[in-house]
């Protein structure tokens, strides 16, 4: 018996090393309590923004998700919207962003990051703003046999 797999199968092509130029793309930012980095009620939270997203007849954007980690107790996290979402906390971001998608553990970020500003640089880049987006639960990463993590920085 298959196990119920919530998060769909992460294709990685379309966001390794690449740069977006985004106009005003449409994100509902919310905040997830962290424990040393941990999220402690990121479920309940995008839970949350799910029945908000719902109520306003709009939709998510290809499942991408920013965390922005704050401090080792919060994590600001932006999710891709189609519209303004009343009730919401609606967040507009332009610029140029480069991304990568790395593969592993989390204990890897250190060694992803170090690797991303490394590239960013021999690129002619600074980053001026991170953001990490993890883009299966541990379940279904686990379910996949693979945990993708994209970096996505303005540059």
């Amino acid at each position: 018996m298959d196990e119920k797999i919530c998060c769909p199968k992460f294709d990685p092509a379309p966001w390794d090393d690449k740069v977006f130029d985004w106009a005003g793309k449409k994100f509902i930012k919310e905040k997830v309590r962290t424990l040393f980095y941990m999220p402690l009620n990121f479920g309940s939270v995008m839970k949350r923004l799910d029945a908000t997203v719902t109520a306003a007849g709009g939709s998510f954007i290809g499942r991408l998700c920013l965390s922005d980690h704050t401090s080792k107790w919060n994590m600001d996290v932006y999710l891709a919207v189609d519209r303004e979402i009343p009730g919401a906390e609606n967040i507009n971001l332009s610029g140029k962003f480069l991304t990568k998608v790395y593969e592993g553990p989390f204990k890897d970020t250190g060694k992803w990051c170090a690797d991303f500003q490394a590239q960013a640089e021999a690129k002619g880049l600074e980053v001026k703003k991170w953001y990490m987006w993890y883009t299966t639960c541990p379940k279904c990463a686990k379910k996949y046999g693979k945990n993708y993590t994209v970096i996505v920085a303005q540059v």
